[in-house]
């Protein structure tokens, strides 16, 4: 919604913590929410747990790796290439691996003494997903929750049917639909947000007046963490 003024549901609306300023309040609810769902909802991730994280410089990457720091589990972010190697490392990853440079399933098996990750989040699908279904630990979960790639997403039956991984499909409003849910994941991420475990990262702000830069912005790829528009 762009506007100075907005109505929203009730549902939708909820006070944020007085440590947070408006923006920082902006950009917190969708990222944490998505990755909540999905992680501590679902998939139960806890201590001891290796979550991998594709495109882990988007908001909602940025919410997985404090989500797993938040709970005990070791956070191995994705990215292409290397230019936001210490960004992700300075926002909690335990591990960044650089998919354009080095081997994706080598790495990850590494790290976890050939085991595997338990959990893996990816909103990309495409060719890359065969690999992570091969870097999935037996009886795993991959969730797709996206598609920013356009290609085609196969599914590499053998490593599912060996492995008997879980494939799963999940979009944010499985739990924003379902109010004992919501309510379970507004308390978990405002416990976050008030002891710090979870803190939002602003990438740059903009003046409503400014929104079509913001958006040159957001297409650029340049940003670590959330655009915000100010009224």
């Amino acid at each position: 919604m762009y506007a100075d003024l907005a109505n929203a549901p009730v549902h939708a609306v909820i006070k944020h913590p007085a440590t947070l300023s408006f923006e920082e309040a902006a950009s917190a609810w969708m990222q944490y929410v998505t990755a909540y769902g999905a992680l501590i909802d679902i998939a139960g991730l806890t201590k001891g747990d290796t979550l991998v994280i594709p495109a882990a410089s988007s908001s909602v990457g940025l919410a997985a790796i404090q989500i797993a720091n938040k709970v005990g589990a070791r956070p191995i972010a994705l990215t292409r290439g290397s230019s936001k190697r210490q960004a992700l490392l300075d926002a909690g990853a335990a591990h960044v691996i650089s998919t354009d440079e080095q081997d994706l399933v080598k790495e990850i098996m590494s790290l976890t003494d050939g085991k595997g990750a338990r959990v893996i989040f990816d909103p990309v699908g495409g060719p890359t997903f065969a690999k992570l279904t091969q870097a999935t630990a037996q009886l795993g979960i991959l969730f797709l929750y996206g598609a920013l790639s356009t290609d085609p997403t196969p599914l590499p039956l053998f490593d599912v049917l060996s492995k008997w991984v879980t494939i799963r499909g999940y979009v944010m409003m499985e739990i924003t639909s379902d109010p004992a849910r919501l309510e379970k994941a507004k308390a978990f991420v405002i416990q976050g947000l008030s002891d710090g475990s979870l803190k939002p990262i602003v990438a740059k702000t903009f003046p409503l007046d400014k929104i079509v830069e913001a958006h040159r912005f957001l297409e650029s790829n340049q940003q670590i963490g959330k655009v915000v528009v100010t009224v």
